[in-house]
């Protein structure tokens, strides 16, 4: 059997592949280039971003911050006209209303309370959006004053019902388990006196509807 005019095919089969190979590479090399940032693209980015996230002023900044450095590498774009370029769109933004420090704060900590976060972990999340402390603050009280009831202490139950603490375990394996509880609710940023509170409770759940009822009356 004449063998050589096998090998030659395979020796072009596997020069085409290593040719569509590198086409590929090449391809997916262009597609991962930055696009080159201009007042325009860069509007055009932010209210992208603002349709499908709400967001802190500071945190659109480092978005928007973040294509214009990734534009210098790429393509020498100079960046401190572009910075301006982020601060004129920021500060129209503003004063239109499609950023609102205090609404977004606001909202999001009413989220975090609902999703089980401690007061003391909502804040360093909102202090990482970049949120002056001031309106943290004030967020804060006012989800307090919305909600009527603790919020640490519904924060503390919707944690400890999402991790399945205390009463939220089977009931063979609470005793064994809690002081790991005990440590998880710790680590969450809840004070231990709350913590022991739900940990310890035969029907948190209860307990939680029991002081929004009891709000309710106090507040009519």
């Amino acid at each position: 059997m004449d063998w050589t005019h096998q090998e030659k095919p395979r020796a072009e089969d596997a020069a085409h592949h290593d040719d569509a190979r590198q086409s590929r590479k090449k391809s997916r090399r262009r597609q991962q280039s930055p696009r080159r940032v201009t007042p325009d693209y860069l509007e055009r980015a932010a209210l992208y971003h603002l349709e499908r996230y709400a967001s802190s002023a500071e945190n659109l900044r480092r978005i928007l911050m973040r294509k214009v450095w990734r534009s210098e590498k790429h393509h020498g774009t100079d960046s401190g006209e572009a910075a301006a370029w982020v601060e004129a769109i920021v500060s129209r933004f503003r004063q239109t209303g499609l950023l609102d420090d205090m609404r977004y704060a606001e909202g999001r900590a009413a989220s975090l309370y609902r999703r089980g976060d401690s007061q003391r972990s909502i804040r360093h999340k909102l202090l990482a959006k970049g949120l002056a402390p001031d309106i943290i603050d004030q967020a804060l009280v006012h989800v307090s004053a919305e909600d009527l009831v603790d919020p640490d202490l519904t924060a503390a139950v919707r944690y400890a019902q999402r991790r399945r603490l205390g009463a939220f375990r089977t009931s063979g394996e609470r005793a064994d388990s809690r002081n790991r509880d005990m440590a998880a609710m710790a680590r969450a940023g809840f004070s231990y006196d709350l913590a022991k509170r739900v940990i310890d409770s035969e029907d948190p759940e209860n307990m939680l509807c029991e002081a929004e009822q009891k709000a309710r009356f106090i507040a009519e």
